[in-house]
């Protein structure tokens, strides 16, 4: 459904329109079999050219100091899947009999009789993912890859690529070393904490709305690592972690959906003054109504609005990690009332007040037909999760109890 919107977003004038149009399709290909992929091999191969396609799309339709950027991004990730490389490698030589084939790794984990290399394995492959995630403190290559990439690539990079590693931890890690997820969920709880909080502090320090949209990517890809270090805890009841691992999915497909669209209206803003910074919009709610409304409806799910995606996601990964460590699910409460926040006075800070302008702007038109047509279904799409969960939640929830066993064991 992303890549539907970006390619009606697409639909306006853009460079080199058949390169663009098939990265795009590649980019997409890549997505898609990174996520059917039932084999180690094939799930890095695809994992790997997600890099080099969107590397492609930063550098040769971005702007700014898009070089720098795409530079930034393919070498963080790529020495991230180097280390997934290590791991995939390390789970390979610890089956008997030898495969790579992901059912027959997780009917019969390896190393579970040696905790130690079992442990070292769930590093390499933790690093891979957690880099492509990202997580605190590998989310470094982020914010100036937003900012420097295509709004349409911003989305598909926030939206799905992003998800590859979230997924990544559900697909392999926890059903494949259920052991080593177990003695280090801990671990995975603070490291999900830390990007709740940092994430959301510093998306509040941001003066540019493409950077504050990027921190509070960091922000809600850590309440997936709290879920999901939540599940590893096998001292609380199943039931509970059943529902945080459900919140876990949940939120990615949310955070894919309310993203995704907000980057695509910080589009806006650059398609008609070439900036992001705060300081050079305001009043927008007036000359561009329509703008305005999709960027509250997004904003409001993205904090959480009850009635919206991003508040069925928040409330299942908190309601179950309440029960597995309570501590840490409190402390990540105060980064939906900082979430909250920042996102009310982003809103504020653009659509109210006097009207500001960048300099050689005289008039502001509101959204396109084509930008209505790219945004409005994702946003939908979060108001049919908010108002019928069960759509979602029906199709997740029994997975997400497969997962609770397999991680239990």
């Amino acid at each position: 459904m992303l890549f539907v919107a970006c390619a009606v977003w697409s639909l306006r004038a853009t460079a080199r329109p058949r390169t663009h149009a098939a990265l795009f399709l590649l980019l997409e290909t890549t997505c898609l079999g990174t996520f059917a992929a039932l084999d180690l091999i094939l799930f890095f191969l695809f994992f790997d050219l997600s890099i080099v396609a969107m590397y492609l799309v930063i550098s040769g339709w971005g702007h700014g100091d898009r070089q720098r950027s795409a530079l930034m991004f393919f070498l963080y990730t790529f020495l991230g899947s180097l280390a997934l490389l290590l791991g995939i490698i390390g789970l390979f030589l610890g089956s008997e009999p030898r495969t790579f084939d992901i059912v027959r790794l997780a009917a019969d984990p390896p190393w579970r009789d040696d905790p130690t290399t079992a442990g070292l394995v769930l590093l390499a492959v933790g690093i891979g993912l957690a880099v492509k995630t990202p997580t605190v403190p590998f989310h470094s290559w982020l914010p100036p890859a937003h900012t420097d990439a295509p709004a349409e690539g911003s989305a598909v990079l926030a939206g799905v690529l992003l998800k590859l590693g979230t997924y990544g931890f559900v697909r392999i890690a926890m059903p494949l070393l259920p052991d080593a997820w177990q003695r280090w969920a801990g671990v995975v709880i603070v490291v999900g904490v830390a990007g709740v909080l940092w994430g959301a502090l510093v998306a509040l320090a941001q003066t540019d709305v493409k950077r504050m949209i990027a921190y509070t990517s960091v922000n809600h890809m850590g309440y997936v690592l709290l879920s999901l270090g939540a599940v590893g805890y096998t001292t609380a009841e199943a039931g509970p972690r059943a529902v945080a691992a459900t919140g876990a999915v949940t939120q990615m497909v949310s955070h894919g959906l309310l993203t995704g669209a907000l980057f695509l209206l910080a589009g806006v803003l650059w398609s008609r003054g070439g900036t992001y910074a705060f300081d050079r919009w305001g009043g927008l709610a007036r000359p561009a109504p329509v703008l305005a409304t999709l960027l509250v409806v997004a904003a409001l799910g993205s904090l959480g609005l009850p009635g919206l995606s991003g508040f069925v996601a928040e409330f299942q990964v908190l309601s179950g990690s309440l029960a597995a460590v309570p501590v840490a699910a409190v402390v990540a409460v105060l980064g939906i009332l900082l979430t909250a926040g920042l996102l009310l006075r982003a809103l504020q800070r653009l659509l109210t007040g006097d009207q500001v302008r960048p300099g050689g702007v005289d008039h502001v038109g509101d959204v396109t037909t084509r930008e209505r047509l790219a945004v409005a279904p994702l946003l939908a799409l979060s108001v049919l999760v908010g108002l019928v969960p069960v759509v979602l939640l029906g199709v997740v929830g029994p997975a997400a109890n497969t997962l609770v066993e397999l991680t239990s064991r």
